[in-house]
């Protein structure tokens, strides 16, 4: 069964146009040059509820391929460039795993 991790991150007010960009122009290049987007469901940023949210959903074969996967993506030196611009734009990070359910859809 799938392992699914959401991530959310809790952004500072006013920094959204910020954290756009700075994904827009480095972190999603990053991660697609590395082939990191491959376990990538989507990434949504908040409209209702808790604003200022960045969050993305990730689905992984098991905790070994999650662990796998952000070793790697940690140890890329295009991430980690990325990562250090983007950290003082963030207040929060919050990680939920999540198992699939044994009905419905899934991703």
């Amino acid at each position: 069964m799938a392992l699914y991790e959401m991530r959310t991150y809790q952004a500072y007010v006013g920094h959204m146009g910020d954290i756009v960009k700075v994904y827009a122009e480095f972190g999603w290049p990053a991660i697609e040059k590395g082939g990191f987007d491959a376990k990538l469901v989507g990434y949504f940023t908040s409209d209702t509820g808790g604003l200022s949210q960045l969050v993305h959903l990730w689905k992984f074969d098991d905790d070994a391929d999650r662990r796998a996967h952000w070793a790697g993506l940690f140890a890329d030196a295009d991430f980690m460039k990325f990562a250090g611009m983007i950290r003082p734009h963030l207040m929060t990070q919050q990680i939920q795993l999540l198992n699939e359910a044994p009905w419905g859809p899934h991703p």
